[in-house]
C-alpha cells in the first residue's frame, strides 16, 4: 500500500492527463483518418497507422509490466512521454507512409509505457481510502481523451492542417514530461539481481497469479464488449437517435464509473463491482433484446448496458491496488491489463459486426450476455482460486 500520509491528488491528476495524451495516441489517428486516407493510399493503409499502436501492447503487455517493476515507473512514464513527444514531432512533418507506420509501431511502446507506469504510480501517492475514486478516474482516460480530441482537432487540422494536429500532440506530450518529473516520487533502487526471464517465462508468472492476473482476466470481457457495443449499436437505432446513442454510451459509462462505482467502491471489494457491473450488464443485454426494434426504448438499455460496464471498467482498474498490494505486483498486473485489454478491443468488433450481420438482434444477445457471464464466472474462479493459494 501507499506510504504517503495523505492521497497526492495533484499527481494523481496529473498522471491522469499523461494518459490522456497516450489515448490521443489513437484519437489523433481516428480523427484525421479519412484525410490519411487520402495521403497514404486509402483506407486499408491508413487503418494499419491505428491498429499498429494495440498491436505493440498486445505483444509486450506483460513485458512493460516487468520493465516498469524493473526501472522504476517514474522513469519508464516520463522516458514514454518523452518519446511520445519526438514521434508527435517526426509526424508533423508528415513523413512516406513507411516511415510513419515505423513511427506508429514506436508510439506503442511510448503508449504501453504510459498506461503501465500510470496506475503503478496513482496508487504509490493514493491513500487506500481513496483508491476507488483515482483508480476510477485512471480508468476514464480513454473515453475523455477520444471526447476532448474530436473536439478539438477540427479547429486545429482547420487552422494548422494535419501537422497542427500531430505538433499540438508534440507539445501536449513534452508539457507533461517537464511537469511531471519533478512532482513523481523518486524511484525504488533498481533490483538489478532480480530474475531475467525470458518472454514466455514472463507471461506465464503473470497469469499463473490469481492475484496478478485478476483484474486482466475480467477486463479483456470489458474490452470485447465496449468498444464493439460502442461502434456498431448506434447503427441499429433510428437516425434521429444515432447521435444521443453514439456519444451517450461512452459518456454515460465514465459517469457511472465516477459517480456510482466510486460510491460502491467505499462499501464493497473492487472484483464484487466488476461482478456486479458485469451481471448488471447481462440483464440489460437481455432487455435489450427485448425491445429490440423500439427506437427509444433500445436507446435507454443501450445506454444502460454501457452504465453497467463502466462499473465493470473502473472496478477493474481499482483491483490492480487491492489485490496487489506490492509495487512490481502491481505493474505486472496493469501489463497485463494492457496486452488483454487490446487483445479484446482488436477482437470484438469483426465478432460483433459478423453476428450482426447473420442474426440480428440475436446476434447482439449471443455476444453480449455470454461475455457478460463470462466475465463474472471468470473473477468468481479467480477468487476461488486465491483462497486455495492462501
Amino acid at each position: 500500500m501507499t506510504d504517503a500520509p495523505r492521497t497526492r491528488f495533484l499527481i494523481v491528476f496529473a498522471i491522469w492527463g499523461a494518459g490522456l495524451g497516450a489515448a490521443a495516441q489513437f484519437a489523433k489517428i481516428s480523427v484525421i483518418f479519412d484525410q490519411l486516407a487520402q495521403g497514404y493510399g486509402g483506407a486499408t493503409a491508413a487503418s494499419w497507422l491505428v491498429s499498429v499502436v494495440g498491436i505493440v501492447g498486445l505483444i509486450f503487455g506483460t513485458t512493460a509490466g516487468l520493465l516498469v517493476a524493473r526501472l522504476g515507473p517514474r522513469r519508464v512514464l516520463v522516458g514514454g512521454l518523452l518519446l511520445g513527444a519526438v514521434l508527435s514531432a517526426f509526424q508533423a512533418g508528415m513523413p512516406g507512409y513507411g516511415w510513419m507506420l515505423a513511427s506508429r509501431v514506436a508510439e506503442g511502446a511510448s503508449q504501453l509505457a504510459i498506461v503501465v507506469a500510470g496506475p503503478v504510480l496513482i496508487a504509490e501517492v493514493t491513500l487506500p481510502r481513496h483508491n476507488g475514486f483515482t483508480m476510477s478516474l485512471w480508468a476514464s482516460f480513454f473515453g475523455v481523451s477520444f471526447a476532448l480530441t474530436a473536439w478539438i482537432a477540427p479547429a486545429l487540422v482547420g487552422a494548422y492542417g494535419v501537422s497542427g494536429l500531430f505538433a499540438a500532440h508534440a507539445a501536449y506530450m513534452a508539457v507533461f514530461a517537464a511537469l511531471l518529473w519533478p512532482m513523481l516520487p523518486a524511484d525504488r533502487p533498481e533490483q538489478r539481481d532480480g530474475p531475467r526471464e525470458g518472454l514466455l517465462a514472463q507471461h506465464l508468472a503473470t497469469y499463473r497469479s490469481p492475484w496478478v492476473a485478476a483484474p486482466a482476466a475480467g477486463f479483456v470481457f470489458y474490452t470485447l464488449m465496449f468498444v464493439a457495443l460502442v461502434t456498431l449499436m448506434p447503427l441499429q437505432v433510428p437516425l434521429a437517435l444515432r447521435g444521443w446513442v453514439a456519444e451517450g454510451m461512452p459518456l454515460v459509462a465514465i459517469a457511472v464509473s465516477l459517480t456510482l462505482g466510486v460510491q460502491l467502491l467505499r462499501w464493497i471489494a473492487a472484483v464484487r463491482l466488476v461482478q456486479l457491473g458485469f451481471a448488471l450488464a447481462a440483464v440489460s443485454a437481455l432487455a435489450l433484446w427485448l425491445v429490440w426494434g423500439h427506437g427509444a426504448a433500445m436507446a435507454a438499455m443501450l445506454l444502460a448496458l454501457a452504465g453497467s460496464l463502466g462499473l465493470a471498467q473502473g472496478g477493474s482498474f481499482a483491483a490492480i491496488a487491492e489485490l496487489n498490494p506490492a509495487p512490481e505486483g502491481r505493474a505486472r498486473a496493469a501489463g497485463a491489463i494492457a496486452q488483454l485489454g487490446n487483445l479484446g478491443t482488436a477482437t470484438g468488433t469483426p465478432l460483433l459486426t459478423a453476428l450482426i450481420a447473420g442474426q440480428g438482434a440475436a446476434g447482439v444477445l449471443a455476444f453480449a450476455l455470454p461475455l457478460s457471464l463470462g466475465g463474472l464466472v471468470m473473477h468468481q474462479w479467480m477468487a476461488r482460486r486465491r483462497v486455495r493459494s492462501g
